[in-house]
């Protein structure tokens, strides 16, 4: 079973972070990321850059309109993710509560099932 485990950030909470403590999420995802490529269970994994430097798309009169981002109004934003396949659901939430950001009050991990993947549809 694939899922998606995305990773959610507030930007006030990171702001507030020590030097440290981000240094120490990093390696954190260093170390789940060796853990999921020995176990198999990881398929990909991406960072994306600050919403600030995002832009929104769409079509409008049959015209692209761009608009500079974030497209939602929210105080979080998707930092990230990381897609996996594993043996059912309770072991990707047991796999999304290792990543170092689920243990910081302010960001927050989603875990959801893929239902559509290269062209097939997920059991």
């Amino acid at each position: 079973m694939k899922f998606l485990i995305s990773m959610h950030i507030n930007p006030a909470v990171m702001d507030a972070l020590s030097e440290e403590e981000r240094s120490a999420i990093g390696a954190g995802h260093g170390e789940f990321m060796e853990a999921l490529k020995k176990s198999g269970e990881l398929i990909n994994t991406q960072a994306l850059v600050d919403p600030s430097q995002a832009v929104v798309v769409s079509v409008r009169n049959g015209q692209p309109v761009v608009t500079d981002g974030p497209f939602l109004e929210s105080k979080e934003f998707l930092g990230g993710f990381y897609l996996i396949d594993c043996e059912n659901k309770e072991r990707a939430i047991e796999l999304a509560s290792r990543i170092p950001d689920a243990a910081i009050e302010g960001f927050g991990i989603e875990v959801r099932q893929v239902m559509f993947f290269e062209g097939q549809l997920e059991a």
